[in-house]
């Protein structure tokens, strides 16, 4: 079956950095354009990311740009955010998505704060 499994979360203080991972496994990884979205404390979904199949596109939120990068290992079925720059208001779950075929991951928690 299906399977995304971020990790990489955790606790930093403002101003550090952090890098998230997410495996896919049960679909041609390769083939698809991969999300990353998250949502904070009492809110709803925010779009953060996306890059392509092959990685030749790629977008930010205006909220990350700047701060956070985007990537991917094909080979590896993996898909990866470098966040740097971590504020307060970046503390949220961050999830991976295959947004067209309906693949999500379970989230992985992040948390900025001193």
């Amino acid at each position: 079956q299906v399977q995304l499994v971020e990790s990489g979360g955790g606790l930093v203080q403002p101003g550090g950095s952090l890098r998230l991972s997410c495996v896919g496994s049960g679909f041609t990884f390769s083939n698809h354009w991969m999300y990353w979205v998250r949502q904070a404390p009492g809110k709803g979904l925010e779009w953060v990311s996306m890059i392509k199949s092959g990685g030749e596109q790629i977008y930010y939120a205006e909220s990350v740009k700047g701060r956070f990068t985007i990537s991917r290992d094909n080979a590896k079925s993996t898909l990866y955010l470098l966040l740097n720059n971590l504020k307060s208001e970046d503390t949220a779950v961050y999830y991976c998505a295959d947004a067209a075929q309906g693949y999500w991951g379970q989230g992985t928690q992040v948390t900025v704060s001193s």
